[in-house]
């Protein structure tokens, strides 16, 4: 990657809190970014489209914003390197880490390919996993951090045509609890947040789009701010899980827990339909962000 591409230029000041957010070009990540920048956090913005991260930072900076950006693919752990050192090389602290960046991966399992599950581990997973190492040391120094995880429904019920895709969601779940019990009284918190489908762009609205057809209301959806309000929640509270649909999936789960095959029919008769257009639509192709 040209070094050009990663350096840190801002001259907000290093007073205020440090927010990194991957994924931030487009969709739920840039809603974030906009939010927490709007709530004075110095906010770097991580992502694959330059383009996009230099439209967004100009956006945030003509409003007297402070934030940058790195081009950063998180599948890649040089980058997620360059992205932690220029952080701190800038502005000398990361008080909240957003472990937003990832991609949808949905489609008839025996279909999906090697390399598709393979990047789909990669982004969604494996490199959360790697940032946080990264960025942890810095936070136990200072006792102190949020790093938050977005998860989704996907990995508290895996959906039918998204086993892929729920695995890692879930995967992103039990590294969550795994670590939070870890840092427990250190002041750093984790959270793992867990959106539903998301309006305001990606499959959900081209599915719509192309069909006229929505979700069934019990499986509902949400909206990008709704989720990003859900991470300023778990920067204030450091609750350990924060499910963001409408309407209110949690009971659903519980019931699936309590009763197995019940909860099962309820989750699949309300999305089976809508994720098989899914599939089709996606034709083994996966929406990045």
């Amino acid at each position: 990657m040209p070094d050009s591409q990663s350096t840190l230029t801002s001259t907000s000041p290093t007073a205020n809190r440090v927010a990194i957010v991957t994924g931030a070009s487009a969709g739920i990540g840039r809603v974030i970014g906009q939010r927490l920048a709007s709530q004075n956090f110095t906010v770097v913005l991580a992502a694959r489209s330059e383009e996009k991260l230099r439209s967004l930072r100009s956006e945030l900076q003509s409003k007297g914003q402070h934030c940058e950006y790195v081009v950063t693919d998180v599948s890649d752990p040089n980058d997620l390197e360059r992205l932690v050192t220029r952080t701190l090389e800038q502005f000398g602290r990361i008080d909240v880490l957003v472990n937003n960046a990832g991609i949808d991966c949905f489609s008839e399992f025996a279909k999906v390919s090697t390399e598709q599950i393979l990047e789909t581990i990669e982004i969604n997973l494996t490199g959360t996993i790697l940032l946080t190492r990264l960025v942890l040391p810095h936070m136990q120094q200072r006792q102190s951090g949020s790093i938050i995880n977005m998860a989704s429904t996907a990995g508290k019920h895996g959906p039918a045509y998204g086993a892929v895709y729920a695995a890692t969601k879930a995967g992103l779940v039990g590294f969550t609890q795994g670590l939070r019990g870890e840092l427990k009284s250190t002041g750093v918190n984790v959270t793992a947040i867990c959106p539903g489908f998301t309006r305001d762009g990606g499959i959900y609205d081209r599915i719509v789009a192309a069909t006229s057809k929505r979700t069934s209301p019990l499986m509902g959806s949400t909206t990008a701010d709704k989720v990003a309000d859900a991470v300023l929640n778990a920067i204030k509270n450091g609750q350990p899980e924060i499910i963001v649909n409408w309407p209110p999936m949690r009971p659903i789960f519980a019931l699936r827990e309590m009763f197995p095959r019940l909860g099962e029919y309820l989750i699949l008769a309300a999305s089976r339909r809508f994720l098989r257009r899914a599939a089709m639509m996606h034709a083994n192709d996966q929406l990045k962000e």
